[in-house]
């Protein structure tokens, strides 16, 4: 495994990456990575200096205020600075912005005014005695790129304001109507569409395109493009003239000025966040890019009254939806054997969110994806949801490979995963199998296993009985012994109505397992029935362990690194994750209950034969009774029981460690079975 690399280091070569790409973005025009992968790399470097102020430098990307604007245009100073809001990404976030308020200015109540962000170039345009006279673009918010000409070429942005009744006096004087500058995603689809037909490179992404439109020199080009306006805010000289928010859209529909018409205003926080869920189900089919709303307090006097901090002010947010895109460090790259024998590789890596949920790991698919990828462990990569379902490495960070990382030689990671396993790779299959073994012979054991005295102990589901409903294609997984019904069975020629009822009565008996039980009928590499126990008594739900860290899963006892590798490949199966939600559908519902009794907080360790019952039988009753059976002596061993031809090793070690030796007539007395 690659440990990670040490934060002075991390934190340089983010700073250098993120100038890099915060140049081709803002000076360039041709940013080469999404906004969601500089985000979190952004993310992860004011984490590390939060954790290591003592590394904060002046020159810092996360120091400074704004950023370098390309050149052309003449510099403009806007009449007040064009503020950044700070961003939250759920309810809990939203309800604390509202608690801080609340304490600002007590007794007073909020109406909030909720509108969509556009991913647009934020633009002023300035309007003298009802006609357009300049237009501004945010640059680094205190001073902006004069863009009239081109701005002017927009057609829905109107030369002269309308003329509407009570809303005469805004055409005397000064009016600044602020907005975004967007391109539509059908008018850049056509636009991409011609390019790829005339063989020319298509563009990246409809907000980059209309950035670097409005930065054209020629306005004749620009004339040539779609863009659209649409207005988010209104300010005059007397504040008062612009009371609410909601009053604000309201005149600027009456001035001829496009603005959305999703914005709403909410009295209460709850219809404000049914309002977030609503816009986050059909923000994909909206006609413009957007990641998330603009919230705000509707009462503008309000708003002055709550002030500024830095440069978010404290009366409006900006609530982000959970980015379909995020980076993170590989830790290890393991190896899964699948129910067909097919051999698939997880990369494992801190915990990140994509698209509102936690992810730790995502299939790297086969060996042919790893070299296109060229995913090395140690390697930052961008990780994206297929579907929203299925985490994928969509590309490696090239830039942040740490120095020494090895590429990922497949074959020699199969053969120290499994050495006693032999793979091939026939033909033109990308993917290695486990030589000698058909999916059929997998699911047998499978099924053998799960229904073993030692996992769920279904009764009369034996080897023969296995082999008879795989043969019958009754079964293509283990769950699916749960939808077995008698007629099914009566068609076999093994059973009879006696029989058949017995098996059925059998399987349905253990619809509500012990977790333990259910961990170990699982079948997962390298866990066996006291492993599976230590993790039923860590985790507590077959769920919770699926979404444990490998920190977590690495720390229970007896895992370690081995077993917590093998744990998280498991869970890292697609096959696997079908199969768990299936046995949720069929209302198998593993339980826990923590195990106590006479023997708890005490472990044993059997060494020899014993002669009234076998050790499985003798291991199952220490559990039963709440304690701890172990393989090995280790420092936390209560007990070494001492049967026939005891093995000096183990011997040594309870000497070593202090571990208390008994005879099998000890162990028979603690247990109650003398």
């Amino acid at each position: 495994m690659m440990t990670h690399p040490q934060p002075k280091q991390r934190i340089a070569e983010l700073r250098k990456l993120l100038e890099q790409y915060n140049y081709e973005y803002h000076v360039l025009d041709t940013p080469t990575v999404s906004d969601a992968v500089y985000d979190g790399l952004f993310s992860e470097l004011k984490r590390l200096e939060a954790e290591h102020p003592e590394l904060i430098t002046a020159d810092s990307i996360t120091q400074r205020v704004g950023n370098e604007l390309k050149g052309g245009f003449a510099k403009v100073q806007h009449s007040s600075r064009m503020l950044s809001l700070n961003d939250v990404f759920d309810r809990a976030e939203v309800e604390a912005w509202v608690q801080r308020m609340d304490k600002l200015l007590p007794g007073r109540t909020h109406e909030f005014f909720a509108d969509i962000k556009m991913d647009g170039l934020g633009c002023a345009l300035i309007y003298q005695d009802g006609l357009f006279t300049q237009a501004i673009t945010r640059g680094d918010s205190y001073i902006g790129e004069d863009v009239t000409n081109n701005v002017r070429t927009i057609a829905n942005v109107p030369l002269r304001l309308r003329r509407e009744k009570g809303y005469e006096h805004f055409l005397v004087g000064r009016t600044e109507v602020r907005g975004e500058i967007v391109m539509l995603k059908k008018d850049f689809a056509k636009l991409n569409a011609a390019r790829e037909k005339a063989g020319e490179q298509p563009f990246a992404n409809p907000r980059n395109l209309a950035a670097g439109t409005i930065r054209q020199l020629d306005p004749k080009l620009v004339a040539a493009r779609p863009l659209h306006f649409r207005a988010y805010d209104l300010l005059r000289d007397d504040p008062a003239e612009v009371p609410t928010n909601l009053f604000a859209y309201e005149t600027l529909s009456a001035l001829g000025i496009v603005r959305n018409k999703e914005a709403r205003v909410f009295t209460s926080l709850h219809d404000v966040m049914q309002f977030v869920d609503h816009v986050g189900e059909i923000r994909h089919d909206l006609p413009f890019n957007t990641d998330g709303l603009v919230i705000k307090v509707n009462d503008r006097q309000q708003f002055r009254d709550l002030g500024i901090v830095g440069k978010q002010p404290r009366a409006a947010v900006a609530y982000k939806y959970a980015a379909e895109q995020a980076t993170t460090i590989v830790k290890d790259i393991v190896i899964s054997i699948g129910r067909t024998g097919a051999a698939t590789p997880v990369a494992v890596f801190d915990p990140v969110v994509v698209a509102g949920t936690t992810v730790q790991h995502a299939s790297l698919h086969n060996a042919d994806e790893i070299a296109r990828l060229d995913v090395r462990i140690g390697d930052t990569v961008v990780i994206f949801k297929a579907g929203d379902i299925i985490p994928q490495v969509e590309s490696v960070v090239k830039e942040l490979r740490p120095k020494g990382a090895k590429k990922f030689h497949y074959e020699d990671a199969l053969a120290e995963q499994y050495p006693e396993l032999q793979f091939e790779r026939q033909g033109k299959d990308v993917v290695y199998r486990v030589k000698g073994v058909s999916g059929d012979l997998i699911l047998r054991r499978s099924l053998e296993y799960y229904a073993s005295k030692s996992a769920l102990d279904i009764d009369t589901l034996g080897k023969k009985n296995v082999n008879a409903l795989v043969d019958a294609g009754l079964v293509q997984d283990v769950a699916d012994i749960y939808t077995l019904k008698v007629n099914d069975l009566l068609q076999l020629d093994r059973f009879a109505e006696i029989s058949a009822n017995k098996l059925i009565d059998a399987i349905q008996a253990k619809r509500k397992p012990p977790l333990e039980k259910f961990i170990l009928g699982l079948g997962i590499r390298h866990v066996g029935a006291q492993t599976a126990i230590d993790l039923a008594n860590k985790f507590e739900s077959i769920r919770a362990l699926q979404r444990a860290t490998f920190d977590e899963l690495a720390a229970v006892e007896g895992v370690g690194t081995v077993v917590a590798e093998s744990i998280m490949a498991w869970f890292a199966d697609e096959d696997n994750e079908k199969l768990l939600d299936k046995f949720e559908r069929l209302d198998v519902r593993p339980y826990y209950k923590r195990k106590s009794g006479k023997l708890t907080g005490k472990s044993f360790v059997i060494t020899g034969t014993l002669q009234a019952m076998g050790r499985d039988m003798a291991a199952e009753k220490i559990r039963t009774l709440g304690g701890t059976f172990q393989t090995s002596v280790a420092k936390d061993t209560t007990y070494l029981v001492a049967g026939g031809k005891v093995g000096g090793s183990k011997l040594k070690k309870a000497e070593m460690y202090g571990t208390k030796v008994i005879s099998e007539t000890e162990l028979l007395k603690m247990i109650g079975a003398a």
